[in-house]
């Protein structure tokens, strides 16, 4: 377990790399979706290896480094590849970074995840707002000793979505003659993608998606008191839906075909963004 003094250490470190630059807006970008760090001007680009403490990413699609940069008129932090459990990570590894992002001032988080669609009504390359999630396996970041410098013993969950957030969002969607999709986000630790019984059971649930990543952020991002919006990416639909296997390719494929609209839905969300 990191102490106070690590994290203190690690946020130093990344201060200092981002000189007179103070970031108000970390954004996780998900497999497919590294595009929108390409696009920024004039980037600062820190690897993760070099942040004390910090793990490095080895998912596919993920470049391991932090790009902080002007997008929509704010000072952003990207973090090009995230850190997944299945990776053999420690959950507090895991939410390593968001936790350096609070220790540096940043109090709102842009998280985005390609996931497989549950609701049949959703199509490949369709956007979701995440309204709530589903986490019904052991992995928590919050186990463990509480450290009282980030949140409280036992965090409320109840709106771990923005709700002005995903309104504002969503507006800024229709402003380009398009929609949104909304809904219910399932946690799976992976790296297998799940089987089809295991969907007709999320299917149950209430979820409308499942993916591998998004919920151990999103919780240490509560703890922290960090406000949220969650954006997920329908890249594949889940197992047993259509009658073929799923792979990483596939995912990696749908990100870069949906880029070019996410980038501008992010960009014209953050110019809104107060």
């Amino acid at each position: 377990m990191y102490t106070i003094s690590e994290y203190n250490e690690a946020a130093k470190c990344l201060s200092d790399r981002l000189g007179d630059f103070n970031p108000e807006v970390l954004i996780i970008l998900g497999s497919g979706l590294g595009d929108l760090a390409e696009i920024c001007p004039d980037p600062i680009i820190i690897d993760y290896k070099d942040i004390p403490n910090m793990c490095s990413s080895t998912a596919l699609g993920h470049k391991g480094r932090f790009v902080a940069g002007i997008l929509g008129e704010k000072r952003v932090l990207m973090m090009q590849g995230r850190l997944h459990f299945y990776e053999g990570w420690t959950a507090e590894q895991v939410v390593f970074p968001i936790r350096l992002a609070k220790l540096i001032g940043i109090d709102k988080m842009i998280i985005t995840n390609a996931a497989g669609g549950i609701n049949t009504s959703f199509n490949v390359g369709d956007l979701m707002l995440i309204n709530d999630f589903i986490k019904l396996n052991g992995m928590n970041p919050l186990i463990g000793k509480n450290l009282d410098e980030f949140g409280p013993r036992f965090p409320d969950m109840s709106k771990v979505f923005d709700r002005e957030y995903m309104q504002l969002f969503r507006d800024t969607v229709s402003s380009f003659g398009d929609s949104v999709q909304e809904g219910v986000y399932f946690y799976c630790t992976g790296p297998q993608y799940e089987t089809p019984a295991e969907i007709r059971a999320m299917r149950i649930l209430g979820a409308d998606a499942v993916g591998m990543s998004t919920v151990p952020e999103c919780i240490a991002a509560r703890h922290c008191g960090m406000r949220i919006l969650g954006i997920t990416l329908v890249t594949n639909m889940a197992s047993g839906i259509l009658e073929k296997p799923l792979d990483g390719d596939e995912v990696i494929a749908a990100g870069k075909a949906a880029s070019a609209k996410f980038c501008k839905y992010v960009i014209e969300f953050l110019r809104r963004l107060s």
